[in-house]
């Protein structure tokens, strides 16, 4: 593979020649996208220009600029450990970007990919008119969904929670990345265990989802990222369902609940046929959000129980 890579550096000199050669190798190599790009050409073009430190919006003649030896080597790396280990390219690149913002990003957590983001750039209108004081992000992660929070409500004060430690690490450097340490805090726990009896005007989960015969199909891209954030029982909603049930305890009068479940929302419409679950209409695509209120919830707590 080494000398495969030596003989590509020494034939290939421009960008344009390495987008190219990363999109052949990706389709050749039977590669899955679905991780902030759907097709080799962008997801060759990413690594790229990350790897070269130019931005994605460059004129096209840079296209054709030659590349010193060490960057046309930082290159062919890149690219061929996206097609060796069958990684996410944001692990190889150590970013994501969420809501416009960047991430730092590796194998500890998932890759920043929610349909949320155009939810918390609308200001979660129109169920929400005022902005909300407090704001818990369950199932963080990188801790992305809850710093876009933090940055739409600047004067909300946000906690992120995870039942995992290595999640949490990550999340909390993104806090310090995006210098937001004063209003943004991390707490370890599974679902509300750790959380006490703190309220909140706005809950938003992007949980794990996934069932099980899914979760056996995914291709390798997906099976990089921590099982932990994506599988949850035969039918996807093991968290969901303590979700439900627990959510009114920690949320204000007027408060709201807003949930990714995917795939699994029609499992989840089987499982409570009684309860109005509104499910978003998203103009960039994506599904499975649903919104409800506190009282709603309250309302058929014994539909949960």
């Amino acid at each position: 593979m080494i000398e495969k890579r030596d003989s590509v550096v020494q034939e290939l000199h421009s960008v344009r020649d390495y987008i190219r050669w990363g999109t052949s190798r990706f389709i050749g190599a039977g590669l899955h996208f679905g991780h902030g790009f759907d097709n080799a050409w962008d997801e060759a073009s990413y690594l790229v220009l990350h790897c070269l430190h130019l931005p994605w919006d460059i004129t096209p003649d840079v296209l054709d600029a030659r590349l010193t030896l060490e960057e046309r080597r930082a290159v062919a790396a890149a690219i061929e450990r996206r097609v060796v280990e069958r990684i996410p390219a944001a692990y190889v690149t150590g970013e994501a970007w969420f809501a416009g913002l960047r991430f730092y990003v590796d194998r500890r957590v998932l890759v920043p990919r929610s349909p949320l983001a155009e939810l918390i750039e609308q200001g979660f209108r129109p169920w929400l008119s005022d902005g909300p004081a407090r704001i818990l992000d369950l199932c963080t992660g990188s801790g992305c969904i809850g710093i876009a929070c933090a940055v739409a409500f600047p004067d909300a004060d946000v906690q992120l929670s995870d039942i995992s430690a290595e999640a949490l690490a990550v999340a909390a450097k993104n806090i310090e990345l995006h210098q937001l340490g004063d209003r943004v805090s991390c707490r370890q726990s599974d679902l509300f265990t750790g959380l006490d009896s703190t309220r909140y005007d706005l809950i938003v989960a992007n949980p794990p989802y996934v069932d099980a015969a899914d979760l056996a199909a995914m291709p390798a891209e997906y099976r990089a990222e921590p099982a932990l954030g994506l599988g949850s029982g035969p039918d996807g909603l093991d968290f969901t369902r303590r979700l439900l049930r627990e959510a009114p305890a920690h949320l204000n009068t007027g408060g709201l609940l807003v949930v990714e479940v995917g795939n699994s929302w029609a499992a989840l419409e089987q499982a409570y046929p009684g309860v109005p679950f509104t499910w978003v209409e998203l103009q960039r695509g994506g599904h499975g959000i649903f919104v409800l209120s506190a009282a709603q919830l309250r309302d058929h707590a014994a539909d949960f129980s």
